[in-house]
């Protein structure tokens, strides 16, 4: 994580998680932009290096026998993006009832002009490796924990 642009003011939080990415021409669709499939890649990787970062990679969800799976994507395309452009990919925990389920939020930027150009947000559902059955959240979960808003957000 580059900390620095991590605490630019950009950010619809207060220093997020963030990472680098560059569109590659083989992530560009027919009309010439980042298809949106690539958009949803680029959000998965950024979640796995967050929760990596606080010690929860797939061996621990292994040996705890959970892990978090997808239930829910809410995606707002606000600006197309093209190859080799670089993007700033940011995320955080919005909201965790450390039971069964938490939001994590989303924000791209393009690098080279701080325009954000994606927002979007993702149900994660606590289930059981074994079973794909939803399971109560272990202890180790507390590290989701939601991230501090910006004073007078009360979203």
């Amino acid at each position: 994580m580059n900390d620095s642009i991590a605490t630019d003011a950009v950010w619809d939080v207060p220093k997020p998680f963030v990472e680098l990415a560059t569109i590659a021409a083989g992530d560009v669709d027919r009309f010439g932009h980042t298809n949106n499939v690539v958009y949803l890649s680029l959000l998965e990787r950024v979640a796995w290096s967050h929760s990596e970062s606080l010690g929860l990679d797939f061996a621990a969800y292994e040996k705890l026998g959970a892990g978090c799976v997808a239930r829910r994507h809410e995606l707002d395309y606000l600006a197309p993006t093209f190859a080799g452009e670089q993007l700033w990919l940011a995320t955080w925990v919005h909201d965790n009832d450390f039971r069964l389920s938490m939001w994590r939020r989303y924000q791209i930027v393009r690098a080279a002009d701080r325009k954000t150009v994606l927002r979007g947000q993702t149900q994660w559902v606590c289930v059981d490796m074994k079973s794909g059955r939803p399971k109560r959240m272990p202890a180790e979960f507390q590290a989701y924990k939601p991230w501090p808003r910006r004073e007078g957000d009360a979203s």
